[in-house]
């Protein structure tokens, strides 16, 4: 969810005559610069190329909790330069505020989108596009009726949402402070300052290293990085085989382990943002839980090989579950940060198999909410074989976007996002390697919303 590189496009040379009051213009040999501030604070970019295509793409950025919260345009600036010499213009803001924005993100990128069109005169077409928490603001944007956006492509999003996010963290939590830190006291919600969270962090991190080091260890913490989906495929490593449950074992402890420093003190931010603890695992199963990830099989053969007791533990772990949610914190973070399904346009996702920060298994859960609201003809979702976070290549993140704008242009979608079809466009491209595949992800373990 980390925030994204700002865009620069060449040096700058300031023309007026493109300039609307309040925004600042500038231009290169390929694009002319404007930039605005909303009402509330809310800045914002905009680069339009010449020839320009006629669509802008609204990019909405990932998680930022850095004071500075510049705008954003594009996911990285390969990706920029390729689009906008396919002639995209690209538009993106800062949000009204760091961090967790999602009480006003998307009308931030809307109004975005109108303050641009107001300089360059209403697109031929829009398309927004999202990556991580942008990819959730993505969505939302998705679901609103007549805002002037014809797709959508969100990439590496958290498509479950906001308190499904907190829900599956909190259980993983749980389960490091049960198993390796049981009877000392291990604060997992309600952080009182961005520092507690953080020592938190570095406590959980060092039990698994303790644990990591014996086999009964290394058992309870594939059943924590289980609950936690972490993936077993490590940045910079091959992929270890179904079979190789060892190898697998040590990647989810290595990703788990490179991302506690990060969620945690996020957690503080997103509680602080909702004004107290969205999250809860009163009542939750946790061999339900795990039979749900499709990881319990993978779980019992490292437990049988290390003499340890599985049910026991997730007996423990079901029977000390106590987190309540503050009633007024879950529905706030219900009425912003949650995807009713509702889409009125198309959209397609775009999630890499091995996620190690948003588990691709957010995307089973957007798409039991869309086959809900009975918009399943509109979403279409792709999978590319990377380790990491958001780490698509550029021929994978412009062929998307291309295929959106494809669907926008003919009404229909075809078929046009199978595998093999984006594959073949994406290296059509001239922009490197991309890794398309056949994929279907497990079930999405922090559902906790009751379903009507």
């Amino acid at each position: 969810m980390a925030g994204m590189r700002n865009v620069l496009v060449a040096a700058m040379i300031v023309t007026s005559a493109l300039v609307a009051p309040g925004s600042v213009a500038a231009q290169t040999p390929s694009a002319t610069r404007h930039s605005g501030v909303l009402p509330n604070g809310t800045t914002w970019i905009a680069d339009v190329p010449a020839p320009w295509n006629g669509t802008i793409l609204l990019y909405s950025h990932g998680y930022d909790p850095s004071p500075a919260n510049p705008p954003r345009n594009a996911p990285d600036p390969a990706t920029a330069g390729a689009l906008l010499a396919r002639g995209y213009a690209l538009a993106g803001s800062s949000y009204s505020r760091a961090g967790w924005a999602l009480g006003t993100a998307a009308r931030d990128q809307r109004d975005t989108l109108r303050a641009v069109a107001g300089l360059t005169g209403a697109p031929r077409h829009a398309i927004a596009v999202g990556s991580s928490m942008g990819g959730l603001v993505t969505g939302e944007l998705a679901e609103f009726p007549g805002v002037r956006l014809d797709g959508a492509v969100a990439t590496c999003g958290l498509m479950g949402g906001g308190v499904d996010l907190l829900n599956y963290q909190l259980d993983g939590a749980h389960a490091v402070a049960g198993l390796l830190l049981r009877g000392q006291s291990l604060k997992l919600t309600r952080f009182e300052s961005a520092a507690e969270a953080t020592a938190t962090a570095q406590r959980m991190v060092d039990a698994l290293d303790q644990a990591q080091a014996t086999a009964e260890g290394r058992a309870r913490v594939a059943l924590i990085t289980s609950l936690f989906l972490e993936p077993g495929w490590v940045p910079g490593q091959p992929n270890p085989s179904p079979d190789d449950r060892q190898t697998r074992q040590a990647g989810q402890y290595r990703n788990l382990r490179s991302i506690l420093p990060f969620i945690l003190p996020a957690r503080y931010d997103i509680e602080q943002t909702a004004g107290g603890n969205p999250s809860w695992n009163t009542g939750v199963d946790y061999r339900g839980l795990l039979a749900e990830s499709g990881r319990l099989g993978f779980v019992s053969d490292l437990y049988r090989q290390a003499g340890a007791d599985l049910n026991g533990d997730l007996t423990m772990l079901t029977r000390t579950a106590d987190v309540k949610a503050d009633p007024a914190a879950a529905r706030w973070m219900a009425s912003t940060s949650v995807l009713s399904g509702r889409l009125a346009i198309p959209v397609l996702t775009m999630h890499t198999t091995d996620d190690n920060l948003v588990p691709v298994e957010h995307e089973d859960e957007y798409a039991e909410d869309v086959r809900m609201a009975g918009a399943g003809g509109l979403l279409r979702q792709s999978y590319a074989a990377h380790p990491g976070h958001c780490t698509f290549t550029t021929a994978e993140l412009v062929a998307a976007v291309e295929t959106v704008h494809r669907r926008v242009d003919t009404g229909g979608w075809g078929t046009s996002t199978r595998p093999a079809r984006m594959q073949a466009l994406a290296e059509s491209l001239g922009l490197g390697s991309a890794a398309f595949l056949e994929f279907r992800p497990q079930g999405f373990t922090g559902d906790r919303r009751p379903r009507q």
